[in-house]
């Protein structure tokens, strides 16, 4: 029973931390670099909002409430990543994640139910034809909330060495990290088998 437990923990945390699939990295990241650790509580929200719309594209697309174009659904993730990124670029020192709190989280969870759309033929093999789905679904995503939660984590930190030792401005370290992420985004719009 636990290692069970432990496997679908284990799978969700190297769903997030897979090196060959940065995107969700990416993703968290200009989500959570224009905080400060005072922010936590609001960034940790944020996070979890995007977990809930990943978890319940999963348990839509185990349960074969939907099916999706797996080519559009690819194509949209790095969309939905420029999207936050550029964000970040034209509202960077300008205070805008602290406004519009419900925009902020509705697009979150927009972006959470893409993101799991993206996973789901996986996740599919994965559950099968198991009576237990919904316990498995909750597995996972509770080892996708911890490997974000250290992404987060190692965000916030960065930013924290960058901003108080090495005097970036805030502004400026938004900046910079949102217009990389950008420049790496736009090579896998391009690329996707969905403009092919």
């Amino acid at each position: 029973m636990f290692d069970n437990f432990w496997f679908h923990v284990e799978y969700g945390m190297n769903h997030v931390l897979d090196i060959n699939g940065y995107d969700h990295v990416l993703f968290l990241i200009v989500l959570t670099v224009p905080y400060l650790f005072k922010d936590w509580k609001r960034v940790l929200l944020l996070v979890t909002v995007f977990t809930l719309g990943h978890t319940l594209s999963l348990m839509l697309a185990a349960y074969n409430v939907v099916s999706v174009n797996g080519k559009l659904v690819e194509f949209l993730i790095p969309v939905t990543i420029l999207v936050v990124a550029l964000f970040n670029v034209f509202t960077a020192g300008k205070g805008a994640q602290k406004e519009k709190i419900g925009v902020l989280f509705l697009s979150t969870l927009f972006f959470g139910l893409i993101h799991g759309l993206g996973f789901a033929r996986e996740f599919r093999m994965l559950v099968g034809q198991s009576d237990n789905k919904f316990i498995t679904l909750l597995e996972f995503a509770l080892g996708i909330e911890i490997a974000q939660i250290i992404i987060v984590f190692v965000v916030l930190f960065l930013g924290y060495i960058m901003q108080t030792v090495f005097r970036f401005s805030k502004r400026d370290w938004i900046m910079v990290v949102s217009a990389v992420v950008v420049g790496l985004v736009i090579p896998m719009i391009i690329n996707s088998e969905f403009l092919a």
